[in-house]
């Protein structure tokens, strides 16, 4: 079995994941019904477009290791 080993986040990792938790948490305590939906779409230059929608659209452009970019 292959152990996964996280790196720290980037700061754009940081703030795109601190988004969408507040999100989550703001659609928790709201009263009423509510969306959260996330896109992640390949760019090139080992960079990935993440895009969180909820009413609203935030767009994130996210370097990407190297590693993760390879296909086994």
């Amino acid at each position: 079995m292959e152990k996964t080993v996280h790196q720290p986040l980037a700061p754009q990792e940081d703030d795109c994941t601190q988004r969408i938790v507040k999100i989550f948490r703001e659609l928790l305590l709201h009263d009423g019904f509510g969306d959260l939906a996330v896109e992640v779409k390949l760019l090139k230059r080992g960079q990935k477009e993440v895009i969180i929608k909820s009413g609203k659209q935030y767009r994130y452009v996210i370097d990407v290791p190297e590693k993760s970019l390879r296909k086994d």
